[in-house]
């Protein structure tokens, strides 16, 4: 039996303007992409657009930490406008669907 490990990373922050934000993070897609995300979700919460939560998959928890805490991210963050971020870097367990078959 193959056991296949997943590896996501949740991003809480607050951002000063989500289109300013929005604009940084697509631009950043390729360097995302090179350094091992390979999907993601950006969700606002209900009562704050600008309270961002990122829900991405990675190759490597290893990739994720590497890239989220270099130097290059914090600044990108810095011109982003975002506020006090959040990391939570988290393995996957178990994963289903409630779907009627």
């Amino acid at each position: 039996m193959i056991e296949i490990t997943m590896s996501h990373v949740l991003i809480i922050h607050a951002v000063k303007d989500y289109p300013a934000w929005k604009k940084v993070f697509d631009n950043a897609a390729s360097i995302r992409r090179k350094a091992g995300e390979q999907s993601y979700y950006v969700l606002s919460d209900e009562s704050d657009p600008n309270s961002i939560v990122h829900f991405s998959r990675w190759d490597s928890i290893a990739n994720a930490k590497a890239f989220f805490e270099s130097p290059k991210l914090v600044e990108i963050r810095r011109l982003a406008g975002v506020e006090a971020p959040e990391f939570h870097y988290l393995h996957l367990l178990e994963q289903g669907s409630l779907h009627a078959v």
